[in-house]
């Protein structure tokens, strides 16, 4: 266990078998769950850990009440990696009280069945531990109805939940003064806030307006480093990326079967580049996984999509990402679009359905060729970049 105050403690673990989160987004770095335990003269759990991976956090929990028993267990968010530990901690402590919103009672429910001991908190709702006082704010839809953030007032701890987490282990820092977090945490930072937060950004403001004024020292996130050195960092960066302020920069990315569109996608980058653009990043859609091309979508304002024909549409693994990209939709970018064709089209067609549903300005018209492409070809496209990089920098 590690000390973030003088009763508060971190005894959360590391999960480095688990390969994908939700089991749809890749852990290459694997991921931290987040629990932390206030002794006072109550006791109280804050957030539990996955089930696959419980022992390591028993071990932790028993650690720190030193033969006592839990007396609270504060739910902030009960999707099932903060929330598997819950049926085996009843077992043990048939008197703990659980504390949440009545929307956390209503899920808990469904997993648990009907639980004995359950006290629902609202908005500016406190309980006291001693000389710890706790205060709740709900914030639904960062990322769940039920979400929400307990406030520690007496040292000042906000425990939020899954707004501010990352992807990646904690490994041997734990605090945001122990690592480097530019070139550690950042990027997975946003690609975990692009696609498992980014869809309620308006709610994330909204979370943001009702914590304005909360006197915050330290933020105890369920993934990731805790933010006791520089804690308005990582809430300046929800508010930012929660506003869909984009760096800039340009995302193209790719499908292609015979790298014909691959060729346009390089000759396209070039012309950006002589054009005077920088922070060019280029993906195939079928080498990278999705998660990653959101995140550099969320990052970066300019987007171009290219894609083959394939069965009179777009190729499928472009169509995964533009029901991706139409599911969270990211907000105040520039889309262009280019494909190519052997037989029959469709790909450009199904690129520009895309972009009329999703509404995103088109500073070029759209660019196709067919077949292999060729300098007369190519000169076409490099005159799509030319017009696309024309307008986009005026």
């Amino acid at each position: 266990m590690t000390t973030i105050t003088g009763e508060i403690y971190y005894i959360g673990v590391n999960d480095r078998r688990k390969a994908l989160f939700e089991n749809m987004w890749p852990l290459p770095y694997g991921i931290s769950y987040n629990s932390y335990l206030i002794v006072d003269e109550k006791t109280a759990l804050i957030d539990t850990v996955d089930r696959t991976i419980m022992d390591n956090f028993y071990e932790n929990l028993e650690e720190a009440l030193q033969g006592r028993t839990l007396d609270y267990l504060i739910i902030n968010h009960i999707e099932p990696d903060h929330s598997g530990a819950i049926g085996a901690l009843l077992a043990c402590y048939p008197n703990m009280i659980i504390v949440g919103n009545v929307q956390t009672q209503k899920i808990l429910k469904n997993y648990f069945g009907e639980i004995e001991h359950f006290l629902p908190v609202a908005d500016d709702k406190e309980l006291a531990l001693g000389q710890h006082t706790l205060k709740f704010y709900t914030t639904p839809w960062i990322h769940w109805p039920e979400t929400m953030m307990t406030y520690d007032t007496t040292d000042g701890v906000l425990f939020s939940g899954d707004a501010f987490g990352s992807f990646r282990t904690l490994d041997g820092g734990i605090f945001d003064d122990e690592i480097a977090f530019e070139r550690d945490y950042q990027d997975e930072m946003l690609r975990y806030y692009s696609n498992i937060v980014g869809k309620y950004s308006n709610m994330v403001q909204k979370g943001l307006a009702k914590l304005a004024n909360v006197a915050i020292k330290a933020i105890c996130s369920t993934h990731g480093p805790i933010w006791r050195n520089e804690p308005q960092k990582v809430v300046s960066l929800y508010d930012q990326w929660s506003k869909h302020e984009a760096d800039n920069g340009t995302v193209i990315a790719f499908a292609s079967m015979y790298s014909n569109t691959e060729q346009v996608a390089d000759s396209i980058a070039r012309e950006l580049a002589e054009q005077g653009m920088r922070n060019i990043k280029i993906y195939d859609v079928s080498k990278t996984h999705v998660s990653f091309i959101i995140s550099e979508v969320w990052k970066y304002k300019n987007i171009i999509l290219g894609s083959c024909a394939y069965n009179t549409a777009m190729h499928p693994m472009m169509a995964q990402l533009c029901r991706e990209l139409a599911h969270i939709s990211p907000k105040n970018k520039r889309l262009g679009v280019f494909g190519s064709f052997s037989w029959s089209g469709g790909g450009v067609k199904s690129l520009l359905q895309f972009a009329e549903n999703i509404g995103w300005e088109q500073p070029a018209a759209a660019v196709e060729i067919t077949g292999k492409p060729n300098a007369e070809k190519l000169t076409v496209c490099r005159n799509f970049a030319a017009a696309f990089a024309q307008a986009v920098q005026q």
